[in-house]
């Protein structure tokens, strides 16, 4: 089944041990720290930084023990934690890679930072990658 090209890179995600380590290589090199908020769901705080072409670095510090970052950080320690990709239609992607026996970890959206719904590749069907996939909440 081919899928219709609407991907676009959003962000890379980093897993840091706090928001404050993490970010200074960023500040040095002239970011300002962008959009910073907690997702309950997934038990971490995110700060965002944005880059001239529409992308951003992520990063990820885990607000519990039970948090997939911390278990990440755990085993790998600090680095690139997922790439994300932006689509226009979450539920579409997902139906499609389901129909070519994709290994998903989440079978419909959840909540993710920024208003999105979100839905992650499992790494086994993506070459050891972990994929986010990202749709903007339309405003009803």
């Amino acid at each position: 089944m081919n899928l219709p090209i609407d991907y676009e890179f959003d962000h890379v995600g980093i897993a840091v041990k706090s928001l404050g380590e993490g970010e200074k290589v960023y500040l040095a090199m002239g970011f300002k720290a962008g959009h910073t908020e907690e997702v309950p769901s997934e038990k971490v705080r995110v700060r965002m930084f944005e880059l001239g072409n529409n992308a951003r670095i992520e990063l990820l510090e885990a607000t519990s023990p039970e948090s997939p970052v911390a278990r990440f950080l755990e085993k790998r320690g600090p680095g690139i934690h997922h790439i994300c990709l932006r689509v226009k239609d979450i539920r579409k992607s997902l139906l499609g890679l389901k129909a070519a026996n994709i290994r998903v970890i989440n079978e419909e959206p959840i909540q993710g930072a920024g208003g999105c719904e979100v839905a992650f590749i499992h790494p086994s069907a993506a070459g050891g990658v972990l994929v986010e996939l990202s749709q903007k909440r339309s405003s009803k």
